[in-house]
C-alpha cells in the first residue's frame, strides 16, 4: 500500500502576526514555523495504516527552503520518504497549490492521499476537494474516524448537527479533522533517522494564479471594558448599558 501525505508549514498559533509594508503579505521575520496541526493528524493516520498494512508513507510539501524543518518533523514521526516541491513563496491561490500537488501525486500513484482538512494560516479548507476534482478521485474531508478494509474505505465526518458515514473505494483523498487521532511524539531514534533521509526535490511550472490579494488589515481594536460595580446594585446600570450601548438585549 502506498500512502501520500501532503503537509504545509504554518506560523505557530502563538505567533504575533505582523503585516509586510505593502499589506499584501505577512512579515516572516521572527516567525516560528511549525507543521500544520491538521496535517500532523494526517501523518499520524498514515503511520497507523503503515503499521497495519506494511505501507510506504511519502510526505509531499510545496514551499521555500524553510519547509524542510516541517518535512523533517514528519519524517521523524516515522514517514519513509519525502518530496519537496521548491518554490520561492507558497502561492496565495489554493488552486495553484492543488494543481502542483496533484502533478506529483499523479506521478507517485498512491492508493491513499491524506492531508489536513485545512491549514491554520489561510484557512482555505479547499485543497482536499480540489485534489479530488483534479485527480478524479473521491475526496472526503473533516474526517474523525477512518477504516480501510482492502479496497473499501469507510470514513466518518463531522457535519452540522452530527456525523455522517461516507463509503468509497481506493484510491481516495482524506482530509483529517481533530479527533481522528492523537499524533505521536517523534522519538530520538526517529529524529536521528530523519536527518539521514534524502529529501527529493522537484521544480514545477506553477499555473497562473486566479486570486489577487488586494490588502490585509488587522482586526479592529476592541473598546476597553467597563467596571460598573461589584454588587447587585450595579445590575440596573449593567442592563441599561447592555441595551443602549452594546445592543445585545
Amino acid at each position: 500500500m502506498k500512502i501520500a501525505v501532503c503537509i504545509k508549514q504554518v506560523p505557530d498559533t502563538e505567533t504575533r502576526i505582523k503585516l509586510a509594508d505593502d499589506k499584501k503579505s505577512v512579515n516572516e521575520d521572527q516567525i516560528n514555523f511549525i507543521l500544520n496541526p491538521y496535517d500532523e493528524l494526517a501523518v499520524e493516520e498514515a503511520l497507523k495504516l503503515k503499521e497495519q498494512n506494511d505501507a510506504e508513507v511519502t510526505i509531499i510539501s510545496l514551499g521555500p527552503d524553510r519547509i524542510i524543518s516541517a518535512i523533517r518533523s514528519a519524517l521523524a514521526m516515522g514517514a519513509d520518504r519525502a518530496i519537496h516541491i521548491k518554490v520561492e513563496k507558497i502561492p496565495d491561490d489554493p488552486g495553484v497549490v492543488a494543481a502542483a500537488l496533484a502533478e506529483v501525486i499523479r506521478e507517485e500513484s498512491p492508493d491513499l492521499v491524506l492531508l489536513g482538512k485545512q491549514a491554520i494560516d489561510d484557512d482555505h479548507a479547499q485543497i482536499p476537494s480540489m485534489l479530488g476534482q483534479i485527480l478524479d478521485m473521491p475526496a472526503v474531508t473533516v474526517i474523525v474516524k477512518l477504516e480501510i478494509d482492502g479496497q473499501n474505505v469507510k470514513a466518518e465526518r463531522e457535519v452540522d448537527g452530527g456525523h455522517e458515514i461516507v463509503e468509497c473505494q481506493l484510491s481516495a483523498i482524506i482530509g483529517a479533522q481533530r479527533g481522528l487521532n492523537e499524533p505521536r511524539y517523534a522519538s530520538l531514534k526517529g529524529i536521528m533517522k530523519a536527518r539521514k533521509i534524502t529529501i527529493e526535490e522537484k521544480t514545477l511550472t506553477l499555473k497562473d494564479s486566479a486570486l489577487e490579494i488586494l490588502e490585509y488589515n488587522y482586526p479592529p481594536e476592541k473598546s476597553p471594558g467597563k467596571i460598573i460595580g461589584d454588587s447587585a446594585d450595579a445590575v440596573p446600570e449593567l442592563i441599561k448599558l447592555l441595551n443602549e450601548e452594546a445592543g445585545v438585549i
